[in-house]
């Protein structure tokens, strides 16, 4: 890999918001079959887009965000979505930006959305608010109460 200041800013870049393990190990744990790519990755995409002056970070990881969400890109999505913590962005924001994307990416890419954030914030935020069960917070509405249920609870029929 060429290093120079391009990649070292990128390298910088992946640090802040992957941490030290998550950028290093992607970037020095290469072998010949992926070294270019992560080279191409740390160089363009962290080292030149990334560092951009014109959008905040906070605002990048928004858009990524939803990009990753649109195409199905789970995996990245999941990269991304830590990395938009590290950037700023809320969780609640990231749940937005998740149901923002069932008006035009559709149902799934919601559902993967909220999932991923769920995964997230157990492994990184256990006490989010967001993860607080419905029932326990009294948000939860009350299940109706059907005649069939209330007399096979009764012994009737």
């Amino acid at each position: 890999m060429l290093e120079d200041s391009t990649f070292d800013a990128g390298i910088e870049l992946r640090r802040q918001m992957f941490g030290e393990a998550g950028a290093d190990g992607q970037i020095y744990a290469t072998t010949e079959l992926n070294d270019k790519l992560q080279e191409i990755v740390t160089r363009w995409c962290f080292g030149e887009m990334w560092v951009r002056e014109e959008l905040p970070l906070k605002t990048r990881s928004m858009i990524t965000v939803a990009m990753l969400l649109a195409l199905g890109r789970g995996p990245e999505l999941n990269i991304h979505m830590r990395g938009a913590l590290a950037n700023g962005v809320t969780d609640v924001e990231l749940r937005e930006i998740a149901l923002h994307s069932i008006l035009y990416c559709g149902i799934p890419a919601g559902v993967e959305g909220i999932r991923t954030l769920d995964g997230i914030l157990a492994d990184v935020a256990p006490g989010s608010a967001l993860r607080e069960d419905a029932a326990r917070s009294g948000r939860a509405r009350p299940r109706k109460t059907r005649a069939k249920d209330v007399a096979a609870a009764s012994g009737g029929d």
